[in-house]
């Protein structure tokens, strides 16, 4: 059987904090809704985390993609990587989804780092539910933990389950909305107790379900005025009306590993979350009969070429048809590596495309070439490195996977910088670049190590001079000859190099004047101190050439033994690159972060309140490069994994003391 024979399908993100348990639920999930599914292995992974990369960290590193059926319904499930050095995944995915489930744990210390993703939730308008995972582990509070996550949350945050406690141990939960109670058995259904409607905590915990869905029902408002109980019906109705148009997120409990809350799970997001007609006119995509696709992700395959993940939002296409000058070849479902072939696509289907070498992530694809769709956000990059090969002869291979791992992993970016010779790889941050890198290795077969990018120093001069310099070879035949006086300035921050000519009386011929400038740009690329020259102008005043023995190369050669004469004289000086960085972090770590900005020789310039981010600070500094490189791991370190940073290189800064010479050692010593 073909997943396209079921109607309106439904594509759900699973996304949350890097240990919180998705992949555990989409197992679990598969699991509950397929019979053909081997009993799980202790510490195996059937589904999702499969790559090496992953199981080396332990943790999803990459999109893992399930399809499934329940109840008659087609599912396509997404889960997310949880780490947030992998948050482009999520990024890139949530345009794609009809709805997303927060997954996270009973621990309200790390609720003030689900920030950021409730917030990409809220940018999207995407509708939600949490489902709070590990429940058998829970120590604390339920209520309070929905508290904080109210405290965080554009949208009320209602919760749906009370946990049952016998002898200090969660064995079920009250369902408030169906008024029901269930206590879990082990590798079974949950069977029912009797409700404790006569329990006061379970009363107000209903009633607070309640109120929060009368905020949007005038006629659900009345009845709890009144007194008047509402059917259970009407509490459904508004559950799904509300959760469908994000006015309120439902929090479900459970365990994934013990299999508990799952189905529940499953029923409110086949009951309660709206499907592709929604996704539709949330993005404002105008519903007709042509095929209109976008493209999710893609993957780079060893037997299958490059393939293209792609949630369909209109029209139907199938295997062999064209996209643009494109033929597809293949057209799959996943779940996890295994797939079924499909003979078309359909709206609101979610499925691998073969062999469209021209899509890339974010593309729409469309017959005609219409209907182009807003492309997700691209993180802005916040760690690097270096990378060295140790065949020489590789650098077209290293250059193609490289384009190939940036093609798949839009956070990911590339530069080679000819001022240090070097070729950076930026990312997301310290395991992310290291996958790569291992990922380059084992895929590519490339013999490749990384280290610490150099910093770009540069350097200048404090006093200007007049130089007279000669250059003259003679060997045999015709010499070389060139004669040059120069006079030298330093020039204001940032004015990088000015060349003049004040030649009267044809004392240098003008086709030669151009060589010495040209000499002279060829020293400056490495001053007295080692590093490029900036913010430096030369004025040519005078010279003398020889009618045979002069040439282009000669001034050239005077050009730059003018500079190498004159520039250790000039009182040359370390420039340091100075990065303007804008720092993001909830207030309550305002004050370690401004301790660590010190901490890195950085002054702090401004701090405001973080726009459309309720409790967040954002706070504008000075840093000088040399101590950005671990930024990122140390801020994310004191703020539970929720602060970040962008930044962009704002000026350069004289460097003197014990700094530069440590510089200056490194220097000669390289």
């Amino acid at each position: 059987m073909t997943y396209s024979a079921i109607k309106e399908p439904k594509a759900i993100a699973l996304i949350g904090p890097y240990q919180s348990g998705k992949t555990s639920l989409l197992e679990k999930i598969l699991y509950t809704t397929s019979d053909s599914l081997q009993k799980r292995r202790k510490d195996t992974k059937i589904f999702g985390d499969t790559s090496p990369e992953a199981r080396e960290q332990s943790m999803g590193i990459e999109l893992n993609v399930a399809t499934t059926e329940f109840m008659g319904s087609r599912f396509y499930f997404l889960d997310c990587p949880g780490s947030l050095e992998y948050l482009q995944e999520t990024i890139n995915i949530l345009p794609h989804v009809d709805a997303a489930v927060l997954v996270l744990d009973p621990n309200i210390d790390r609720v003030s780092g689900l920030a950021p993703l409730l917030h990409l939730l809220d940018q999207h308008d995407l509708p939600h539910l949490i489902f709070i995972n590990k429940i058998d582990r829970a120590t604390g509070s339920i209520q309070e933990l929905a508290t904080a996550l109210n405290d965080i949350s554009d949208h009320p945050v209602v919760l749906r389950h009370l946990p049952i406690k016998t002898d200090d141990k969660i064995t079920g939960y009250v369902d408030l909305a169906a008024e029901r109670a269930y206590v879990y058995e082990p590798g079974k259904s949950s069977h029912t107790i009797a409700y404790p409607n006569e329990d006061p905590r379970v009363e107000a915990a209903r009633y607070g379900l309640l109120e929060s869905l009368a905020d949007f029902d005038d006629h659900l408002m009345e009845e709890l005025l009144e007194d008047i109980p509402p059917p259970k019906a009407e509490i459904f109705d508004d559950l799904a009306q509300d959760t469908g148009a994000n006015k309120v997120v439902s929090a479900l409990i459970g365990s994934a590993l013990g299999g508990n809350g799952v189905f529940r799970l499953l029923k409110a997001l086949r009951h309660e979350v709206p499907g592709i007609a929604a996704t539709r006119e949330r993005r404002a995509i105008r519903h007709d009969t042509d095929f209109l696709a976008q493209a999710a992700k893609t993957l780079h395959t060893d037997h299958g070429g490059k393939r293209t993940l792609a949630r369909v939002f209109s029209g139907t296409i199938k295997d062999g048809d064209t996209l643009g000058d494109e033929r597809i070849s293949g057209i799959l479902a996943l779940t996890g590596d295994k797939v079924i072939k499909q003979d078309q696509a359909s709206a609101g289907d979610f499925l691998s495309f073969g062999r469209l070498a021209g899509v890339q992530t974010g593309d729409s694809m469309s017959v005609n070439g219409t209907g182009a769709l807003d492309r997700p956000d691209i993180l802005p990059p916040v760690y690097e490195i270096t990378l060295n090969l140790e065949n020489r002869n590789d650098d077209v291979r290293l250059a193609g996977s490289i384009t190939k791992l940036c093609d798949e992993d839009p956070s990911l970016s590339f530069e080679q910088r000819e001022d240090v010779h070097e070729l950076v790889l930026r990312g997301q941050g310290d395991v992310h670049l290291k996958t790569a890198v291992k990922r380059l290795k084992s895929i590519y077969n490339l013999d490749i190590s990384h280290r610490i990018p150099q910093v770009p120093y540069q350097e200048t001069i404090r006093r200007g001079t007049t130089q007279h310099s000669r250059y003259r070879k003679q060997s045999g035949g015709h010499g070389q000859y060139g004669d040059v006086v120069v006079e030298i300035r330093p020039l204001s921050r940032g004015e990088g190099f000015d060349f003049e000519e004040k030649i009267h009386g044809g004392s240098i011929p003008r086709q030669y004047i151009s060589s010495v400038e040209t000499g002279v740009k060829q020293y400056l690329t490495k001053g007295p101190l080692g590093f490029p020259v900036v913010d430096i102008g030369v004025k040519l005043t005078d010279g003398k050439y020889h009618a045979v023995d002069s040439s282009d190369m000669a001034f050239q050669l005077a050009g730059r033994l003018a500079m190498s004469e004159a520039l250790p004289g000039c009182q040359p000086v370390l420039l340091e690159p100075i990065m303007k960085v804008f720092i993001m972090v909830p207030n309550a770590y305002t004050n370690k972060v401004a301790g660590l900005i010190s901490q890195r020789r950085g002054q702090i310039l401004d701090f405001e309140l973080r726009e459309g981010w309720p409790g967040w600070d954002r706070i504008s500094s000075l840093i000088p490069k040399a101590n950005m490189h671990d930024l990122i791991i140390e801020l994310r370190s004191m703020t539970s994994g929720s602060g970040t940073y962008v930044c962009q290189t704002d000026h350069m800064q004289e460097l003197t003391g014990k700094l530069a010479t440590q510089v200056l050692a490194t220097k000669s010593n390289a």
